[in-house]
């Protein structure tokens, strides 16, 4: 991301600022796997995801885990120097420790150690921040973290001020989807809420329109534009699936993606990229 990195230059001298040790054991205590609570986000893994982790500077950073053998690029650079202005340690370790401690499936010989991700108070999503009205997106039933990710940073690509995930039967935050992600996780706020029809329920009361995506919908994305410039949160569901029969009957309005192919569905992060970007559309061209 321009203007984000420290200034280039030469890679820093390993073992100068930042400790770096070697090691064949399993990870410090900052490794340690805990209970699953919250949203998650403590193991970290990728190059970019890593890199805006630091960047961010939203929590707080234990540890970094770099392979003894990885070859020299800039954003491994940028890690090592965004670490040492925040006294980061950054560990060398054998590339076998480090994938045998990965959880995604190539963790590009990066990973890190971290607080877990903040959750985003519900109600304080469906207030306007200023002259910007909320415009969130809910997931519902996504159990698949690599689409999660990709949705996530579809999210934060076109603007979305909130996701909202259910508590159970969804993915939260894993190494694979933070991988996805590629560091959206840092920027976009994410609520969890006990039910998504309660949500739900409680967005329209807040004057939020609903929008679900529906396969079975004979009315288009497009429609949305209508709705676009207000407070507005869009609902998706995995693919197959598509959202449930308590989320459909609360939503405002149902649409779907018209499909000109003969395959009849997008998988759910493709989707959230349309229809996000058909709002951020509809709002750039009303406030320039």
């Amino acid at each position: 991301m321009a203007g984000k990195g420290p200034q280039r230059g030469r890679a820093p001298q390993r073992g100068r600022a930042t400790v770096r040790r070697s090691t064949e054991r399993g990870p410090s205590n900052a490794g340690k796997k805990s209970p699953a609570k919250g949203l998650g986000g403590e193991q970290v893994e990728g190059r970019q995801a890593v890199r805006e982790l630091l960047i961010a500077q939203r929590r707080k950073v234990q540890e970094i885990w770099i392979a003894s053998d990885i070859d020299a690029s800039e954003i491994i650079e940028d890690i090592v120097q965004l670490a040492e202005a925040s006294r980061v340690p950054v560990n060398d370790v054998s590339r076998r420790v480090l994938e045998d401690q990965a959880r995604s499936e190539a963790p590009q010989g990066v990973l890190a150690f971290a607080a877990s991700l903040p959750e985003a108070n519900f109600e304080s999503l469906l207030v306007a921040n200023g002259s910007r009205k909320p415009f969130l997106v809910a997931v519902d039933g996504v159990t698949d973290p690599g689409n999660f990710g990709a949705l996530l940073r579809c999210c934060e690509g076109a603007g979305v001020t909130g996701v909202v995930v259910p508590r159970h039967r969804a993915v939260h935050v894993t190494p694979t989807v933070a991988k996805s992600a590629a560091g959206a996780i840092e920027y976009v706020p994410m609520s969890l809420v006990a039910g998504l029809p309660g949500a739900i329920t409680q967005m329209r009361d807040k004057g939020v329109w609903v929008v679900g995506l529906d396969d079975s919908s004979d009315r288009p994305l497009f429609d949305i534009a209508n709705l676009a410039d207000e407070a507005i949160c869009l609902v998706l569901g995995a693919e197959g699936s598509g959202i449930s029969r308590l989320v459909r009957e609360r939503c405002d309005m149902v649409v779907s993606i018209p499909m000109m192919g003969q395959l009849g569905s997008l998988n759910v992060s493709a989707a959230a990229a349309l229809a996000t970007y058909e709002v951020a559309r509809v709002r750039a061209v009303s406030h320039p």
